[in-house]
This record gives C-alpha cells, sequence and structure tokens, in this order.
C-alpha cells in the first residue's frame, strides 16, 4: 500500500496477500507468477459461474472472493516488480467507465442500448483500436469467442435481417460440410466442421440462446441418461455394458428419457 493509511476489508486483502508473498510468507504463493497463476483465473471464474447458476448467494459470495484474490495476486506480483499497484487498475476501470459513459458522466444523449454499444465501439476506436474485433480476447473458449466476435461485427452493421439468414447458411454448411465427408478430404472437413459451428453460434445469437450453456445443459442432460443405463445394468446382473447389444442399450436409453423426464 506503500505507505498509506487505507482501511476496509478489500484491503485487508490487499495486506494479506503482501504478507502471504512477503519474506516470511508461503513459500507456494511466493513461487507464483503471472503465468503460473492463468489456471486458477480462469477456474474460478467457471466457479463464479456454477455458483450463479446454482442460484445460491452464500457461494456465489464466496466465489466472487476466490476470484478477487486472482486479481489482488497478479496486482501483488505487478506491484512487487513496480509496474502497477491494485490502486492503479481500480484507477484504470474507474476512468474507463467514465470515458465510455459519456451518456452517463457527460453530455452525450442516446435512445436506447443499440446506441450505448454503437458509441462505445466508436469510443474504443478513438482510443487506438485498430479493428471492432480488437478486444476479443484469442484465449476465450471457442463458442464463446465465436459469439463475441458476430455480436462485434454486428456493430459495426455486418449481419444479417433476421434468423432465416443464419438458418440457410447452417443447412449451407452442413451441406459442404457432407460433401467433403464424401470426397474424404480431412483438412476440407476440419474446416467445414468449423464453419458449421460458427453459423450455428451465429443462430444461437439470433435466437437468444447462449450456445455455451445450451451445449453445457444438453451434455448434463446426456451424462444423466447415460448414468441411468449404468445403474440399471449394475442393478440387473453381472453383464457388463460391453456385451449388450447396441439395440439394448438404445432401449435403455429410451427408458431413461421416460424416467427422468428430461
Amino acid at each position: 500500500m506503500n505507505g498509506n493509511e487505507k482501511t476496509g476489508d478489500l484491503y485487508r486483502l490487499v495486506e494479506v496477500m503482501r504478507v502471504l508473498r512477503g519474506k516470511n510468507g508461503c513459500p507456494w504463493d511466493r513461487e507464483q507468477n503471472h503465468e503460473s497463476l492463468k489456471p486458477y483465473m480462469v477456474e474460478e471464474t467457471y466457479e463464479v459461474i456454477d455458483a450463479i447458476d446454482n442460484g445460491n448467494d452464500s457461494e456465489l459470495r464466496e466465489e466472487l472472493g476466490d476470484l478477487l484474490l486472482q486479481i489482488v495476486f497478479h496486482a501483488q506480483i505487478a506491484n512487487e516488480e513496480g509496474r502497477f499497484t491494485i490502486d492503479d487498475v481500480a484507477r484504470a476501470i474507474v476512468a474507463k467507465l467514465e470515458r465510455r459513459h459519456p451518456h452517463v458522466f457527460g453530455e452525450v444523449s442516446v435512445r436506447d442500448s443499440s446506441e450505448v454499444l454503437r458509441n462505445w465501439e466508436a469510443i474504443k476506436k478513438k482510443e487506438g483500436k485498430k479493428s471492432v474485433l480488437d478486444g476479443v480476447p484469442r484465449g476465450l473458449p471457442a463458442l464463446l469467442k465465436a459469439r463475441r466476435t458476430q455480436e462485434k461485427v454486428k456493430r459495426a452493421g455486418f449481419d444479417w435481417k433476421n434468423w432465416r439468414g443464419p438458418v440457410s447458411k447452417v443447412k449451407e454448411e452442413l451441406k459442404e460440410l457432407v460433401d467433403a465427408i464424401e470426397v474424404k478430404n480431412r483438412k476440407k472437413v476440419d474446416e467445414e466442421f468449423g464453419d458449421l459451428l460458427f453459423s450455428m453460434v451465429n443462430l444461437s445469437r439470433f435466437l437468444d440462446i447462449d450456445a455455451e450453456e445450451s451445449l453445457r445443459k444438453s451434455v448434463e442432460k446426456f451424462s444423466r441418461r447415460f448414468r441411468y443405463i449404468e445403474k440399471k445394468i449394475t442393478d440387473e446382473g453381472p453383464k457388463p455394458m460391453e456385451e449388450h447389444t447396441l439395440d439394448e442399450l438404445d432401449e435403455l436409453w429410451e427408458e431413461s428419457k421416460k424416467v427422468l423426464k428430461s
């Protein structure tokens, strides 16, 4: 804290991290750097998302704290190297928020949220962004990255008029994928499969569906049904799943759908 008198739980957290990284602190914490902490940042972000999905305030409060810890951790490392402090982090985001919300902190008037987003992109260009796609993190999960990319170009006016456009594109990309499979062109199959996924994400955007969340729910639904089949086979006797015919397994699959009703 560079000698400044600061109070409150947030700065208590900053101080705790300073001690943990100090000479008599925790060996593990002292060994960490920006690179080694990257997996924890991703993990904590997903745990926050799980807490939101669970609708549990106590869990959400705890997971937000874990995520905040990662931010403080990175800032402390930078502070030790004389690059920036947690105050610099806060000061920069406050300045950015005020600069990019002239309709709140300035004299600009807007009609709706769409105009807010257009102004946001225009301001970013004035700040030196060369493309509307600047700012889409390279490390985002692919489905989310596709969604963010499509949202960015929409703000530049590059978009379909309605959902029928992306539906037509999905059909087109599916045909191109089938054609590539039939001619056994592995490179083309990979390319067309990606194009199909990208088009599906675009369709999800028009339908106001989160593709990542929708796929996650489908995976969970599949897992519940598969676990039902596993338990059913285990309960019925010694015959392992591998010795059941596909028809037998399919019959259990249909049964799981009726029993689980999801």
